[in-house]
């Protein structure tokens, strides 16, 4: 009757031989969903000259992200996030009246967003009178 001893020196041995495939090259974890801990809410806002998006080219964007805190390219991101958040999303009921004086001249600008606001696709559309009128708004949303 062979020792103990012997069988596992012979376990030890084979569990080594059959684990030594498995130290080959390490692959990374695939990447994991969004915790749900916060929805996504991620835009692209563009502004170009023209009455509407379909006939204006854009000359700026800026994006902003308020989730899980605000960032992006928006010169004003934690102001403009505060301020869609009190807005429950709703880009139209953003301020509009402006705190500076603007000539009435009509060159339109026309400011659109895409992206998505807590988990929900948003698409907007607005157009102001000129770019004064745009940068003179109480909404930091729109200046960028």
């Amino acid at each position: 009757m062979p020792n103990t001893a012997h069988w596992a020196a012979t376990g030890t041995l084979m569990t080594a031989a059959l684990c030594g495939p498995l130290t080959g090259p390490a692959h990374a974890a695939p990447a994991a969903a969004p915790s749900g801990l916060y929805a996504p809410s991620a835009l692209v806002l563009t502004v170009g000259r023209g009455a509407s998006a379909a006939s204006a080219a854009p000359e700026r964007a800026a994006t902003l992200s308020c989730a899980p805190t605000a960032s992006g390219t928006h010169p004003a991101a934690e102001r403009a996030c505060d301020e869609l958040t009190r807005a429950a999303g709703d880009f139209a009921a953003l301020p509009d009246t402006g705190t500076g004086v603007c000539t009435r001249q009509y060159d339109p600008v026309v400011v659109t967003v895409e992206g998505v606001w807590r988990g929900h696709r948003v698409t907007y559309e607005r157009t102001f009178g000129n770019d004064c009128v745009r940068n003179a708004q109480d909404s930091a949303f729109f200046t960028f």
